[in-house]
């Protein structure tokens, strides 16, 4: 019996012991573990499911090409660099321009284009948009979701032909009348800045000065390599920091006992802290805590289909938008204007949002080649080099959705856990540098540099 209970102490996992726990290794974590070493906070370990940090960052590469899951620019005066200088060396200067496929099966000005969408349409046309933007100031009913957001603006007239309402419900994976409004007023100003009839007549009349223009900030993208090149010597800086990483690990349970949280993976081994900060799905965290949820939050499941191609494609833009009322693929991005073509081939990605109908990658490449020949695009050697689905790509804001998220993230709270990030805030973050900045924020970081609010 004594030998027995021994040899089960010696093979009893030894629990490693931190000061916090970061759980996911995107930008949010990334940038977390930052301002934990710059306040001293310890002893710090980064934990993902990947075997490689940059979260949802993923690239695929083959026969010379390399694709990225979604399309990501980040620019040099973002935050994030501040964190991690070394990244500027990196990253591959670009000069991306943006399209949109419209529903005259025009190539044109994205988002919206006063040119195609509302002279080029004629008298009729014209006074229809302008009747419509009147009706909705006169009416100016109670918003209650993002269509009538957008409607307002305007007018219900041009969201539907300009095909602004077709892409809104490719991109929230729902219609636009069942996305939350909270989100829409957060999240798209953009169609009121961009897209209100006032700036956009503004915009054909009156040209800033020089002296009224800001000088732009550089476009980047990650390295001809792939997504590894560029966040692999973050993770170096942070290692020489002290931070640690468990990678390529599955999480089991996270469990609360006498002050400290104990994080057990799916293999058995076990890690403590005082203090774990979660940057992975919310739903899933509320799981691993044994946390009741009334309602889980909903994500998108995003298809990703990788394509080589020789011959006419149609357009100069390096990334395009699906603005059209057929097909569920919602923009595309050729990496070659960025990279260079490969033996005379040029290859880009195509992002699906998958729904009942195209749930895979071979229905989202039939459906993809089917509107593009409609639409006289690719004219030529057209090639699938390979897909990818990614589950949890990120939120979908139906109603309620925003306080059914403020509620999960409470009861975390309450439960001890730091939650943010476009997953553990359920807060969609277009760019790095919004990562970075609310990163920043829910940690109460300040870079010395900063200037004031």
């Amino acid at each position: 019996m004594n030998d027995s209970y021994e040899l089960q102490q010696e093979r009893a996992p030894e629990t490693e012991a931190f000061d916090a726990i970061i759980l996911g290794a995107g930008v949010s974590g990334l940038v977390a573990a930052s301002v934990l070493v710059k306040q001293s906070s310890g002893r710090i370990m980064v934990v993902d499911s990947y075997d490689r940090v940059g979260g949802n960052h993923l690239d695929w590469s083959r026969n010379g090409f390399t694709f990225d899951v979604g399309s990501l620019i980040f620019q040099d005066d973002s935050p994030l660099v501040k964190h991690f200088p070394e990244l500027l060396e990196h990253y591959v200067h670009i000069h991306p321009s943006w399209g949109r496929l419209n529903p005259q099966r025009k190539i044109t000005t994205y988002p919206i284009s006063v040119k195609d969408d509302i002279i080029a349409a004629g008298p009729l046309v014209i006074c229809r948009i302008m009747l419509s933007v009147l009706a909705a100031r006169i009416q100016r009913k109670t918003m209650r979701n993002a269509k009538d957001f957008a409607a307002y603006w305007i007018g219900a007239y041009l969201l539907r032909r300009s095909g602004l309402e077709n892409y809104m419900a490719r991109f929230y994976g729902v219609a636009p009348d069942h996305i939350d409004l909270e989100l829409a007023q957060k999240r798209m100003l953009w169609i009121k800045e961009h897209s209100s009839l006032t700036n956009l007549l503004r915009k054909m009349w009156k040209r800033r000065s020089p002296a009224q223009i800001a000088p732009p900030n550089k476009q980047l993208a990650r390295p001809k390599a792939g997504y590894s090149a560029l966040y692999e010597p973050v993770k170096h800086t942070l290692s020489q920091s002290g931070v640690a990483f468990r990678l390529g690990i599955d999480i089991a349970k996270l469990e609360k006992s006498a002050g400290r949280f104990v994080v057990t993976s799916s293999c058995g081994k076990t890690m403590a802290a005082a203090r774990v900060i979660s940057t992975i799905p919310i739903n899933i965290i509320s799981g691993l805590c044994g946390l009741a949820q009334n309602q889980p939050l909903q994500t998108i499941t995003l298809i990703s289909l990788y394509f080589s191609f020789s011959g006419n494609r149609g357009f100069a833009q390096s990334i395009l938008y699906n603005f059209s009322y057929e097909a569920a693929w919602k923009r595309l991005t050729v990496y070659s204007d960025f990279y260079g073509s490969n033996e005379g081939r040029e290859y880009f990605a195509v992002e699906v949002v998958a729904n009942e109908i195209i749930s895979s990658i071979e229905l989202a490449e039939a459906e993809f080649r089917q509107h593009v020949a409609k639409n006289g695009i690719f004219d030529g050697d057209l090639r699938l080099e390979g897909g990818h689905v990614l589950d949890n790509a990120y939120p979908i804001y139906v109603h309620g959705a925003a306080a059914n998220a403020r509620q999960q993230i409470d009861i975390l709270k309450q439960f001890g856990i730091e939650s943010f990030g476009r997953h553990g805030a359920f807060n969609y973050q277009p760019t790095a540098r919004v990562s970075t900045l609310e990163a920043e924020e829910a940690l109460n970081y300040r870079h010395p540099d900063a200037q004031p609010a």
